[in-house]
């Protein structure tokens, strides 16, 4: 039922309208997202071990503050990277190198069977980044426009 409810909400969005806040750039970026395990108040050393899980992709799409990312699947060892309260480490390959940022994902959808991506397209907000990575993605986002 969740899933039917949210390919209910992900087609509204489209005839609802925009209201994304930054312009978006259609870019193909290499992708790598980085979930630890661990848990704050785990009670079991499986739970703390904070072993990192990492899931390869491609951006479809980037702004200043968001990205949606296109992986094969939505769970890796167990868990899932969908969950709204997971904060996700994300490595962009930018061509003036390597970005570091973390974000937390917003939604995400099954892709259509047939299309030419296949997997899950996972939009994610932005939260942070050093100031250096900082710079460098939004230089790079400004020479999209």
């Amino acid at each position: 039922m969740p899933e039917l409810i949210r390919l209910i909400a992900n087609r509204l969005r489209e005839f609802v309208g925009n209201r994304r806040r930054a312009p978006r750039y259609r870019i193909r970026l290499e992708a790598e997202m980085t979930l630890s395990t661990s848990r704050p108040g785990a009670k079991t050393s499986a739970e703390r071990s904070g072993q990192q899980l990492k899931l390869a992709g491609y951006t479809r799409d980037i702004s200043e503050n968001g990205m949606a990312i296109i992986v094969p699947t939505i769970r890796i060892g167990g868990q899932y990277f969908t969950d709204s309260n997971r904060k996700l480490q994300i490595v962009l390959t930018l061509p003036t190198g390597l970005v570091e940022l973390y974000g937390r994902p917003v939604r995400y959808a099954p892709l259509e069977e047939g299309a030419a991506d296949t997997g899950y397209l996972i939009g994610l907000a932005i939260e942070s980044m050093s100031d250096d990575d900082r710079a460098r993605f939004k230089d790079y986002v400004e020479t999209l426009t």
